[in-house]
């Protein structure tokens, strides 16, 4: 079995401020809100809280553009408020993983009004500066938000790169005190006490330095800047000395968001020697699974079990002894993993999260469930753009309805549905008062109508419910040293309805199956195959059916059974 850690066995609960709980009536989630659900999430059983961005920000993308790495955003709170946060998770038996944001930050931010003002202001060189090209911007490369990764100053007659919001200019990572500013920033907050760092598109922070032009799909103005910028040329470099410098001296969960990152750099971010990082988030299974998309990211399909059984095996198979992984479905600027892979219809919504969750608890990595993820929370019923609130649901229809005119208003707001991240941003469902308990203002942002039938309340009012399914899920894993470090083999292979794999570990077999569809499929893993499991001993640890059919498993039945020699 290889090395322990109180990483590996955790699970962690992400949150998103800003829609978690309102404690003042602002309409606004805060500080206050979470800490006043703690016994909720000790209930719940997770180990670790991340939270997303609560530093001092505009919230041009909703926290993620930081003006101040030492400063609670106001509407958040105060650092008072954040100690006390910290203060009583930590006396619950929960740690705080920060967000931290360091590809980027606010235009706003004292640093980039310095570095902005001339090009001689000692700043200067913490951004990415260029002289404009034949007139235009530097190179052709397309930000995330739509449109250029460039913004031309007027007042020095230069170009800044930003990979996302022309208010998030990227920090240029070749200056080494910009790296020492923010390794200094990371250990301010390692010695506040907090347990971890979530790392924002860490696979950014070492771009190509001869910023060449990006490949362009025909008739677009815009190309790709992936190549020349995802797992960059001194990105490891980077983060090795980042990890001498801090994270080596604490005891901490490290996790990147790798966007674009293969199993064979993922193998070197989160190596087993711990010389960069804990874990990585990939995206292939969000990303890389639709069958056609409408237009770039935008889609209204629905991913096909087969192809995402693929990528997850893939992952596990080949991360083996070498790296540890991240599982999630979902998470801010995901949809709503019941209505992205299950079924969210009021006959199957909670058979299908409960399969969900067992498909992904099951298997080896570091679990990560997102707020109402546990209540079974679906996609919202976005009618316009009215409704939205995220920049990036916000810049594409700009562009692809009203600028380009390449698709239609309506079905643009359908793949806002289906895979817009403001599914995962409507407001934590508490109870089915007047918007959701969340707040006694006017919310942020719409709270989704079914708040009356999904709840916290109804849900820890009935036993049957998702949110005990998995505390029960998180118990298993405290208890079962299997699910934690048990290597996984794939099962059914051949099977396009049913994911089945097992977890070894010393004389401990774990069988778990699910079936994916609204229809009974054939499965005989659990009828006494020997091949499967010789003279063992089977102990059902989860199923959310009651009662079994021989040689089948109903619609979106999951069942993990453990078996152990004599």
């Amino acid at each position: 079995m290889e090395e322990r850690k109180w990483w590996k066995e955790s699970v962690i609960y992400q949150i998103y401020p800003r829609s978690f709980s309102d404690s003042n009536g602002d309409g606004i989630g805060d500080l206050n809100g979470i800490t006043a659900h703690l016994p909720y999430l000790e209930k719940l059983g997770v180990d670790v809280l991340w939270l997303s961005p609560v530093y001092q920000s505009p919230n041009d993308d909703n926290g993620y553009d930081i003006s101040d790495y030492r400063a609670i955003m106001d509407e958040f709170g105060t650092m008072e408020d954040f100690d006390r946060l910290l203060a009583e998770a930590h006396a619950r038996g929960m740690k705080i993983v920060m967000d931290l944001v360091v590809n980027h930050t606010s235009d706003e931010h004292a640093w980039f009004v310095e570095s902005r003002s001339s090009r001689d202001n000692p700043y200067r060189d913490y951004y990415i500066w260029k002289e404009p090209r034949d007139g235009r911007e530097p190179n052709n490369w397309r930000s995330c938000f739509s449109g250029s990764a460039w913004e031309y100053c007027p007042e020095t007659g230069m170009y800044y790169l930003h990979l996302f919001s022309r208010k998030q200019p990227d920090l240029n990572w070749e200056n080494p005190q910009v790296r020492r500013e923010v390794y200094d920033m990371m250990t301010w907050w390692c010695e506040k006490g907090i347990d971890g760092f979530r790392m924002d598109v860490v696979s950014f922070f070492s771009k190509d330095q001869r910023f060449p032009d990006g490949a362009a799909a025909p008739g677009e103005k815009y190309g790709d800047f992936s190549p020349y910028v995802i797992n960059g040329p001194r990105i490891h470099e980077f983060l090795q000395e980042m990890n001498r410098e801090v994270l080596s001296r604490y005891d901490l969960l490290t996790v990147g968001e790798a966007g674009g990152v293969t199993v064979e750099e993922a193998k070197k971010y989160a190596a087993s020697d711990g010389s960069e990082l804990g874990m990585v988030f990939h995206f292939e299974h969000t990303d890389g699974v639709m069958e056609e998309k409408v237009i770039g990211k935008w889609d209204c399909g629905k991913p096909r079990m087969p192809r995402i059984r693929s990528i997850l095996n893939k992952w596990q198979l080949e991360l083996e002894g070498k790296a540890w992984g991240s599982l999630y479905w979902d998470n801010h600027d995901q949809p709503r993993a019941v209505s992205r892979f299950g079924n969210d219809s009021p006959k199957w919504r909670v058979l299908s999260a409960k399969m969900l969750a067992t498909c992904l608890h099951m298997q080896k990595g570091t679990p990560y469930i997102y707020q109402g993820e546990e209540l079974g929370m679906t996609n919202a019923p976005f009618a316009s753009l009215e409704d939205c609130r995220d920049i990036e649901e916000i810049n594409a229809y700009r562009q692809y309805v009203t600028e380009e005119k390449v698709i239609s208003a309506d079905k643009m707001m359908q793949c806002i549905r289906t895979v817009g991240r403001d599914n995962a941003r409507t407001p934590m469902q508490w109870d089915d008062s007047a918007n959701a308990g969340f707040t006694s203002g006017t919310p942020w942002i719409m709270v989704n109508p079914n708040y009356t039938q999904i709840n916290a309340r109804a849900a820890l009012a009935d036993p049957d419910s998702v949110f005990y399914y998995y505390q029960k899920l998180i118990r298993l894993r405290h208890e079962h040293t299997v699910i934690a470090y048990g290597v996984f083999e794939p099962l059914l292979q051949e099977n396009d309805s049913v994911y089945a794999f097992r977890r070894l570990l010393d004389n401990q077999v774990l069988v778990v199956a699910c079936n994916w569809t609204d229809q009974d499929q054939p499965c005989t893993l659990f009828d006494e195959d020997p091949s499967v499991h010789p003279g063992a001993v089977p102990e059902e640890l989860i199923c959310n059916y009651s009662v079994h059919k021989t040689g089948v498993l109903q619609p979106y039945e999951a069942r993990a059974v453990l078996y152990r020699a004599d």
